[in-house]
């Protein structure tokens, strides 16, 4: 009662902030009373936010510690009217909080918690074993978060790891050299290059022909076969045995009831399309005196494969070129060949496949000289019908007005008194080897300008919307391809070109522009015809990649040993791998020498390293009378770059230093340039 009265009087001792604080009416009554009434007046400084703690109080019982059950009794509206106070105080406590506190779990200041300065004043009443039960549904619930967790933190640092590894392994795998049979003289094999095995890496096809003592082989005791190389190892992936020579080797044709790569083995009389992945043979098409590899041609016939066109050229004198049309999905052939009679000499040209500003495709060919037929008139004298697709149908008036007369099946392209050796899309990266049946690479080829070498020391620019020359440039005899690139940054490509003559080799770049001379070097002839390649950089502009001998009046960082005097040795030639770049044209960049007679080389691109690896195919010579050996050889650029030995052109520049020039070399990155201008 004393409780009560004080709330009705609010004394201000009551209210006091400390323990202990005096009041007359409460001090005449028991020890038990006074905590009775701190039970309620202590309340705000203990916080009732104590009671989440429940396990805390140990196991109380469920009467009050020292109460006197007589004052228990008549102070029962008075703990009611208490209870309704907290809860008003407490508007934010939850139901279930509520709930417990009703439900027998009732909190008392005991004398050890009030004298404990940490001590909560909460009991509750439980037994052991619930706490147990709770603390060990605790355990399971913490188990069911942490065990997820755990898992998700381990695939991250698998994703975030073990694949970085992966391609750091790539990058740190060996260059690789192969044996691949014997080598039939200098002529260049069959060479592709094209992923077949899903690594990201394109992998080495290329024929190979060896010799046997087998009496079962009929062609002079030889073996010809197509061997397929891993790009990443050198391993052999798959080998497929040929009954005569694979002239050409093409990969990409995209057949939709196939999702392998499809590649294309060309001989002398068939044309045979194999899974890229295992070698299986899909179909074959038998023809005489193949004389070019495929073309890849719009589809003819509406079954959404693309079709091919195979140029045959008989080896007498009559000089009847035919071409043959050849489903992409079957191999049949479309209707039959198409027979012209040409009267030019000299290599055969394309066949090429040309779309017009006007959408009008057109097919270009010749011996010595250049002439274009429609497609659309094409498959009508292959056929006898009209292609299916509607685009396939149109004419462009512009070339068509290139007809000597209206009766005439042919465009004139070039016709003079000197003949043609070589006519190619003028595009980044167009060449034998990178030629596939790809259709984005065919696409850019199809549009472009071209190159002309006519007359073995001209090279024109001829432009495809009027086919007239854009410029003319006069020079020794080019024995090799030319090989466009960027050699500057207006954006129009450039021409890399080699010619030999009175045992030195000049190596030249031409202006795509106006062509003239950008860039000019002379070596000791290497005794070699083999194209150079432009490979695309970070920087937007092309690193060339060429074979010479030693740089007629260079200076080399190295120093080269000398012989006794007396002693005289024999000098093997040696053929140098030089590596050219425009930001640093009096600079070149030795990456390898040789002994070998390298005879085909290629350039394969690697995205995700910024790399590319130089594939050379080579003549090796061996002791006794033994037939000469194939080497491929697989090479990084950036690797080899590192090794490099620099090479300086003439007079050395005082502002360039060696460290910058390492420097810049060493930073070079590569890139893949799907085709154009």
């Amino acid at each position: 009662m004393a409780a009560a009265l004080s709330r009705a009087l609010k004394l201000p001792g009551k209210k006091g902030s400390e323990l202990g604080e005096y009041d007359p009416l409460t001090q005449a009554d028991s020890e038990d009373d006074s905590e009775e009434d701190d039970l309620v007046l202590n309340y705000p400084r203990n916080g009732l936010g104590r009671d989440t703690h429940l396990g805390g109080g140990g196991g109380g019982s469920t009467k009050l510690r020292g109460g006197r059950s007589g004052r228990l009794v008549a102070a029962e509206d008075e703990a009611q009217e208490e209870e309704d106070e907290w809860r008003e105080r407490l508007p934010s406590k939850s139901q279930q909080d509520r709930g417990d506190v009703k439900g027998g779990q009732y909190w008392s200041p005991s004398r050890e918690d009030r004298g404990q300065p940490g001590g909560s004043g909460l009991r509750v009443h439980g037994t052991d074993e619930e706490v147990k039960r709770r603390r060990r549904k605790n355990a399971v619930r913490a188990s069911f978060f942490l065990v997820p967790l755990v898992c998700a933190m381990m695939l991250v640092l698998l994703c975030a790891f073990l694949i970085p590894c992966q391609k750091g392994a790539l990058a740190k795998r060996p260059q690789w050299e192969r044996a691949t049979g014997d080598a039939a003289g200098v002529t260049p094999p069959a060479l592709a290059l094209w992923d077949v095995d899903g690594d990201s890496v394109d992998d080495v096809l290329l024929s190979v022909t060896e010799w046997t003592n087998d009496t079962h082989v009929t062609q002079g005791n030889k073996i010809h076969s197509a061997v397929v190389l891993s790009g990443a190892t050198g391993q052999v992936l798959w080998r497929k045995i040929t009954w005569e020579s694979v002239m050409y080797i093409q990969c990409g044709l995209q057949l939709s009831a196939q999702p392998s790569p499809v590649c294309l083995l060309i001989g002398k009389s068939i044309v045979m399309a194999v899974n890229g992945t295992t070698g299986k043979n899909l179909w074959s098409a038998l023809l005489k005196n193949i004389e070019s590899q495929a073309v890849l041609l719009p589809d003819l016939q509406g079954d959404s494969i693309p079709d091919l066109l195979i140029a045959t050229l008989p080896a007498d004198e009559t000089l009847d070129l035919s071409l043959t049309l050849i489903s992409g999905l079957t191999g049949a052939t479309l209707g039959q060949s198409v027979s012209f009679n040409l009267t030019g000499q000299g290599k055969l040209i394309g066949p090429l496949l040309h779309e017009t500003q006007q959408r009008a495709a057109y097919v270009l060919f010749g011996l010595g000289n250049v002439v274009a037929i429609s497609l659309r008139d094409l498959y009508i004298r292959a056929t006898s019908k009209l292609p299916m697709a509607q685009t396939l149908r149109r004419k462009d008036p512009g070339w068509e007005g290139l007809k000597k007369t209206n009766s005439s099946s042919f465009v004139h392209i070039f016709r003079g008194s000197e003949r043609v050796d070589f006519m190619l899309p003028l595009v980044a990266g167009f060449g034998t080897c990178s030629n596939n049946l790809d259709t984005v690479s065919n696409r850019n080829a199809s549009k472009s300008d071209w190159l002309l070498v006519y007359g073995f020391s001209k090279i024109s620019m001829l432009r495809q919307r009027d086919v007239r020359k854009q410029w003319t440039f006069n020079s020794a005899p080019i024995h090799s391809q030319p090989t466009p690139g960027h050699f500057n940054e207006d954006g129009i490509l450039d021409v890399f070109i080699q010619h030999s003559a009175n045992g030195t080799m000049t190596a030249l770049v031409i202006d795509g522009a106006n062509g003239r001379p950008l860039w000019t070097a002379q070596f000791v002839c290497p005794r070699l015809v083999l194209e150079a390649a432009a490979v695309s950089t970070t920087t937007g502009l092309s690193a060339f990649v060429f074979w010479a001998s030693e740089p007629i009046g260079a200076q080399k960082n190295i120093t080269k040993a000398t012989m006794a005097p007396g002693v005289t040795a024999a000098e093997p030639v040696i053929r140098k791998l030089f590596l050219l770049h425009p930001t640093y044209p009096r600079i070149l960049l030795e990456l390898s020498s040789t002994t070998d007679t390298v005879v085909a080389a290629a350039v394969s691109y690697e995205g995700r390293l910024k790399d590319a690896s130089y594939i050379s195919v080579s003549s090796r010579p061996t002791p006794d009378s033994e037939p000469a050996a194939r080497m491929v050889k697989s090479m990084s650029l950036r690797a080899a770059i590192a090794k490099g030995q620099t090479v300086t052109l003439g007079e050395e520049s005082r502002s360039e230093t060696a460290l910058d020039i390492n420097t810049f070399f060493r930073r070079l990155f590569f890139k893949h340039q799907v085709g154009g201008t």
